[in-house]
């Protein structure tokens, strides 16, 4: 095993609830399991949380919340924040340097620049925008300090492509799959449904709530929605809502708690309209034996395979009815399949098809030197 230290950098807070966050953190336990030493750099130096990872976890600089993608990214601006990151990894000496994201602004530019140790870079964001556009050299500069390029998705990878020519071999994301049952299976005597992220407009809660608030006032028997998150659209959602007792806002939840609340519910609702590289929630939510309903766009269709039920983005009856269909429709043999399906992409697995490409890296770093 020529791999026995890596340093996993996310420039995005750990602090702040994210897909890109948990994927580092779901990596360095499974790395640390199979007995390498990993080391997590990550913005927000105020954060002094304690994370379920037995990793060295450091970070630099302040937090910022900048709009990108649709979305607000929890990032460091801080050039010497990106000083400070490359010189911790420089010390900790690592095999491999796993960057996820490493377009995004600043944490780990210093470290692509020097190019100090072999680097595997990983692309999460799907979709155009000026940010990619209007730096595509500085983006195609900062493309050199990898030796070799993982994109979440397809989408991710004409993403990439587009952005500054480079290839990307598509690892969809990953997750610890046994823990989605480690929590005992409960149900209400009606039906709940969960939605949980980023409270912002590119998610579709409006949607969600409008959906069960409709379903509700023809008394046909009620729905609860749980929304957990944080996020600018907040209080919108909250006067939408309008003070229904069966819409019950719980803030932002840690992982464990969104494992405990999938096993409690009948059904996970996705309705994002539009920004959504690759569906890991959906998997998630099968991998828990629940239901899933889902926006028809493409991150979410590639990832549901047939096992969720897909609606017409943007339209809340078209959910409505989705939500019907699935909860009339449940069978332990459907739950079952989307299971077994779900557990294709358990985090071992992805971490086996990483640690083949950490080679790589370590033979192109080699190569140039």
């Amino acid at each position: 095993m020529s791999v026995r230290r890596v340093a996993l950098v996310s420039p995005y807070a750990l602090s702040v609830f994210g897909g890109v966050q948990e994927q580092v953190l779901a990596m360095s336990r499974v790395l640390c399991a199979r007995g390498r030493d990993v080391l997590i750099v990550a913005p927000d130096s105020r954060d002094e949380a304690i994370y379920d990872t037995p990793a060295t976890v450091h970070r630099f600089g302040p937090r910022w919340s900048i709009p990108t993608n649709g979305s607000r990214a929890p990032l460091t601006l801080s050039p010497m924040a990106a000083k400070r990151a490359n010189a911790a990894v420089r010390a900790f000496s690592p095999d491999v340097v796993h960057v996820h994201e490493p377009f995004a602004p600043l944490l780990a530019w210093s470290i692509l620049r020097h190019h100090a140790h072999p680097a595997i870079g990983t692309f999460h964001r799907s979709g155009p925008g000026p940010a990619l556009r209007y730096t595509r050299p500085l983006l195609a500069h900062l493309a050199t300090g990898l030796d070799d390029a993982v994109s979440v998705s397809a989408v991710a990878a004409t993403t990439l492509r587009d952005a500054c020519g480079l290839e990307g071999e598509v690892l969809y994301n990953g997750f610890e799959t046994d823990r989605f049952v480690a929590t005992p299976r409960q149900r209400a005597s009606e039906p709940v449904l969960l939605f949980v992220g980023r409270l912002e407009e590119r998610k579709g809660v409006a949607f969600a709530i409008e959906a069960v608030r409709e379903h509700n006032a023809r008394g046909t028997g009620p729905w609860q929605l749980i929304i957990a998150g944080e996020g600018p659209e907040r209080r919108r959602l909250e006067a939408l809502a309008a003070q229904d007792d069966k819409i019950i806002f719980v803030g932002r939840i840690d992982d464990e708690t969104k494992r405990a609340w999938l096993r409690r519910v009948d059904a996970l609702i996705a309705p994002s309209t539009r920004g959504e590289s690759f569906g890991l929630v959906l998997l998630e939510g099968m991998a828990s034996e629940t239901l899933v309903v889902a926006s028809d766009i493409e991150g979410y269709r590639d990832a549901a395979s047939g096992h969720a039920t897909l609606f017409t983005p943007a339209s809340s009856l078209s959910l409505e009815e989705a939500i019907a269909r699935a909860l009339g429709s449940q069978s332990d043999a459907k739950l079952s399949a989307a299971r077994h399906y779900a557990e294709q992409w358990s985090m071992t697995s992805l971490m086996d098809a990483y640690d083949e490409r950490y080679e790589i890296a370590q033979r192109q770093f080699r190569a140039t030197r």
